[in-house]
């Protein structure tokens, strides 16, 4: 039996235990996450002859070393080592170079339990990169956001109420012209009509009406000094939001054009009919990959994207609880699907009615239909089709109870 590793991988420094096909350790070293430490890494497991390393976790630059040298890698879950560390060392110790020794143990013994990683193709590592990147600067937004929302209920609760989305550019707009009371002063209905008119509002709703929710909210009771220094705060807190807005929109719009040149954008395009859904088509893309045999069966990708329980035994007891551990991005992505397509797609309206009639709350019946999503986008991935509602049986079957042909 070829011989097999183990890296306990960490930010500055990796332990590795490699053994051989009985379980005799050959070597065992802390390396260095510098160029000369991946190199001398990869070297001596390919001289050593490794045929497996296991890693406990699915990408990265360490993992894209080790499969550059042409290793096998396994991916396991912490959770999967922390369950084995009492088989090895029923003390209940724990030390990165003991880690390494169990990952190494788990890839000898129980390889055959544990997914092999395949690289994906450029343009899905590009996706991923893209849409997690997203992500990462929609939460720096969301908490700029947060707190500027807070300043102004503090001391000018109208400047909240005159747009809908305190974020968006015309209201950040607003808040650097007139980022306190004292500066809208005087503001009356034509300047305000110009400052519209300058930045392109919708129209949606009139200038009395705006003027109207600005001047009908709480006013503040804030000093000059108080006031000069929350001006300040709005002003700072603004400035910040602006380039991350401007580059989410940036982003988005980048997305957008690599999902729909990617070669498997038009199957997750097609379960959508709002073109907004963009992000999560391209989410649902970036995170389950382009290797088909990543999930062999619909099962597999239900259960990385969290939409089935785990079953719980005990006896004569059986109860189904929330999967945690999962992919919670892949999560994310079935539920935004589950939840957009139920308000206009009669299967999955009726796949989450019928949940709600067995009692479920919501988001357990968004859970629900996400199964059902998951069970439809497996057989369009692993066949490399969109999705047509026509060759939907169970759609075509529903529609035919509901609408039964007349003669």
């Amino acid at each position: 039996m070829a011989a097999c590793a183990g890296v306990d991988w960490a930010s500055d420094t990796h332990d590795v235990w490699v053994a051989d096909g009985d379980g005799e350790r050959l070597w065992a070293e802390t390396i260095a996450h510098t160029e000369c430490g991946l190199r001398k890494l990869c070297r001596t497991l390919v001289t050593l002859g490794v045929e497996r390393v296991a890693v406990e976790r699915p990408d990265g630059l360490l993992v894209e070393r080790l499969l550059d040298a042409g290793l096998t890698v396994l991916a396991l879950h912490p959770n999967q080592v922390h369950a084995a560390r009492p088989r090895f060392g029923p003390a209940g110790g724990k030390a990165d170079r003991f880690d390494a020794f169990v990952l190494s143990e788990l890839a000898r013994t129980d390889h055959h339990r544990f997914r092999v990683l395949v690289p994906d193709r450029d343009e899905t590592k590009a996706l991923r990169a893209l849409t997690r990147g997203r992500e990462l600067l929609v939460e720096q937004r969301v908490a700029l956001c947060n707190q500027l929302r807070a300043e102004l209920q503090r001391f000018w609760p109208g400047a909240i109420e005159i747009f809908s989305e305190l974020d968006s550019p015309i209201s950040l707009a607003f808040l650097e012209r007139y980022p306190s009371p004292l500066d809208a002063r005087s503001l009356g209905e034509r300047r305000l009509a110009q400052f519209l008119a300058r930045h392109h509002y919708c129209g949606r709703r009139g200038v009395s009406e705006l003027l109207d929710r600005l001047r009908s909210a709480p006013s503040g009771r804030a000093a000059q000094l108080e006031a000069d220094a929350r001006r300040g705060i709005v002003l700072a807190l603004v400035a910040a939001l602006k380039p991350i807005v401007e580059q989410i929109r940036l982003l988005t719009s980048e997305i957008a054009h690599a999902v729909r040149t990617h070669p498997d954008g038009e199957i997750f395009l097609s379960l959508f009919k709002d073109p907004k859904s963009v992000i999560c088509a391209a989410t649902l893309l970036a995170e389950i990959g382009d290797c088909r045999a990543r999930y062999p069966t619909p099962e597999h990708l239900a259960a990385d994207a969290g939409m089935t329980p785990v079953a719980v035994e005990s006896g004569k007891r059986k109860v189904a609880c929330f999967r945690r551990g999962c992919d919670h991005r892949l999560r994310s992505a079935f539920t935004t699907l589950a939840d957009s397509t139920r308000h206009w797609h009669p299967w999955a309206h009726r796949h989450y009615a019928d949940a709600t009639a067995r009692g479920h709350d919501h988001p357990k019946a968004i859970r629900t239909v996400g199964r059902a999503w998951s069970r439809v986008l497996w057989q369009c991935w692993q066949h490399h089709t969109p999705y047509d509602p026509s060759r939907h049986n169970a759609l075509q079957r529903q529609l035919t109870i509901t609408i039964p042909h007349t003669g």
